[in-house]
């Protein structure tokens, strides 16, 4: 399938030359058959019959397995080095892409089509104002039919696992990987630094975000005519409790966008 391009994005393409050629490689735990089984089953059990849309379609990770079930996906992509990287790989053909902000953008000629959205690993927290996760939210349901459903999973945000008195945070350190978090709590913003160490050097990558809450997105699902339907821990549909650290939430389109 041709990739359509749409001008006008609202956020900065991080995702570009090496990052996208060795995504897989850099963040190999989330190509585990045991990560990517539960979440593509998950969708599945709530597309009916489709078709779908993920925004950030990225290299095709949850997209790809979808559609080799026989739904029908189109994504929404910002970088056209991830769509590359998603085009190589069988079965590609028959997924569309439209390269742009998924955040206003419409899938060309798709409005108001899909039956399910959905947007995983953190990636609202890419756009990083509120003003533009809420677009987020109407964007979405402007492509949903009456009754669709989008789904998110996003993490929880951890400021209780915070040093007392810091704003840095290691989230993983281990002779190959290490990873931290600088927090702006005022502007609910968050910096994510990564350095891999190979036999070749170290390769680094930071990218901002905008942390968001569980009661804060259902806000935002609210203004766009959608009610929430489900929340979970995780694709097992492990009950989400106060000690959760991820979510997995589901709402539904049932009205007209709200005024804000």
């Amino acid at each position: 399938m041709a990739e359509r391009w749409h001008d006008g994005a609202l956020t900065e393409n991080y995702f570009t030359g090496p990052v996208a050629r060795e995504y897989a490689a850099r963040w190999p735990h989330l190509f585990d058959p045991a990560v990517v089984e539960p979440a593509v089953a998950f969708l599945a059990a709530r597309a009916g019959t489709g078709p779908l849309l993920e925004l950030g379609i990225g290299t095709g990770r949850l997209a790809l397995p979808l559609s080799r079930r026989g739904l029908r996906v189109h994504g929404i992509e910002l970088s056209p080095d991830m769509v590359e990287e998603l085009r190589r790989q069988p079965g590609a053909d028959a997924i569309d892409v439209t390269i742009a902000d998924f955040a206003t953008s419409t899938a060309v000629g798709r409005a108001a089509t899909f039956s399910l959205a959905y947007l995983v690993r953190n990636a609202i927290m890419n756009l990083t104002t509120q003003d533009m996760q809420v677009a987020c939210f109407r964007n979405v349901a402007a492509h949903l039919v009456p009754g669709g459903r989008f789904v998110m999973e996003v993490l929880v945000p951890e400021l209780r696992r915070l040093p007392a008195g810091s704003s840095v945070r290691a989230f993983e350190a281990d002779p190959a990987h290490v990873g931290i978090d600088r927090y702006d709590v005022a502007a609910q913003g968050v910096v994510s630094w990564h350095a891999w160490m190979r036999e070749t050097g170290i390769t680094t990558f930071a990218a901002p975000f905008r942390y968001v809450w569980p009661g804060e997105l259902d806000l935002m699902a609210r203004l766009a005519g959608m009610e929430r339907r489900e929340r979970w821990a995780d694709w097992d549909e492990t009950p989400f409790t106060s000690e959760s650290r991820s979510h997995i939430s589901v709402w539904e389109k049932t009205g007209e966008p709200t005024g804000l």
